[in-house]
């Protein structure tokens, strides 16, 4: 049975622990908020890309463009959104497995795929399954802004414009709410879905002409679907974080709970034994 001092000594450093949980729990939900203003600010700039492009593509015009053209696949690259810290409770584990056994299912080679990666643990998690990486970008702040992935989302539509690769999905957790998480995959590319989303009360006058819009919109679409999913995976890391760091929090109290009364039943026992020590000694001097 532990000592006393040992069971004090459990129950401060756990103390010290349920404060650090309690503290990293609250900036994480300051965070979230934060974190979801942003996706939600965001999205009416994404919808009204994709209603302009949608208006293209939908037939009113010729044009065309071959990121609206499925082509024969040789090799595909995926853009996986991860976390750059944990202590987010299956944040991260959830996405790489659904993510794992997705490519296993669909790739009989490494030669059919790459992987663009943000966030340091899903580099290091890829990494060491040997998946092979095109691309990485660690150390993305809080509430991250266009520039900092820019360089990243243009290699990736490049690629593709390039023909290098065939198809681009994306990978990422999508926020419900602080305690759900859906892991979820998009297809950035081909852009083949377009024509079902067309709003037919909306009309469109283009200058220069159709296939110059597509020309600017589409890479600038893809790029900001990057982005939006980008912040959205933040609100879901943040509501996973606070998520997590609470029943941390809960958990600490229940340790310590459990050792007071631990620590109170071996202090009653020590007194115990002291008054029948003392009363021993005191009846063997009569």
């Amino acid at each position: 049975m532990a000592s006393l001092r040992e069971i004090k000594t459990r129950i401060n450093s756990t103390k010290k622990t349920k404060q650090i949980t309690k503290a990293m729990e609250m900036v994480s939900a300051s965070k979230l908020n934060r974190a979801q203003n942003n996706a939600q600010s965001y999205e009416p700039y994404t919808q009204k890309i994709r209603e302009v492009v949608a208006s293209i593509a939908s037939g009113n015009s010729d044009a065309s463009h071959p990121m609206l053209e499925e082509r024969p696949v040789k090799k595909t690259a995926y853009v996986a959104i991860f976390s750059d810290r944990g202590l987010a409770g299956g944040y991260n584990a959830s996405l790489i497995r659904s993510f794992i056994d997705e490519i296993n299912k669909r790739h009989k080679s490494k030669d059919e795929y790459g992987v663009i990666i943000l966030g340091r643990i899903g580099r290091d998690l890829l990494k060491k399954r040997g998946i092979p990486i095109l691309d990485e970008i660690t150390g993305l702040p809080d509430e991250p802004v266009f520039n900092d992935i820019k360089n990243i989302t243009r290699l990736a539509v490049n690629m593709y414009a390039d023909e290098e690769i065939d198809e681009l999905y994306l990978w990422y957790n999508h926020f419900i709410s602080p305690i759900q998480q859906d892991v979820t995959e998009k297809k950035l590319l081909p852009l083949t879905d377009m024509s079902e989303e067309t709003d037919s009360k909306q009309t469109y006058e283009y200058e220069p002409s159709a296939e110059a819009i597509l020309d600017q919109l589409l890479p600038q679409y893809a790029e900001s679907l990057i982005y939006g999913a980008l912040l959205d995976a933040k609100a879901s890391e943040f509501g996973a974080r606070m998520t997590a760091m609470s029943a941390a929090t809960d958990n600490a109290g229940s340790i310590i709970e459990d050792l007071t009364l631990s620590y109170n039943r071996a202090r009653q026992a020590a007194i115990t034994q002291e008054i029948s020590e003392i009363v021993g000694g005191a009846a063997a001097l009569e």
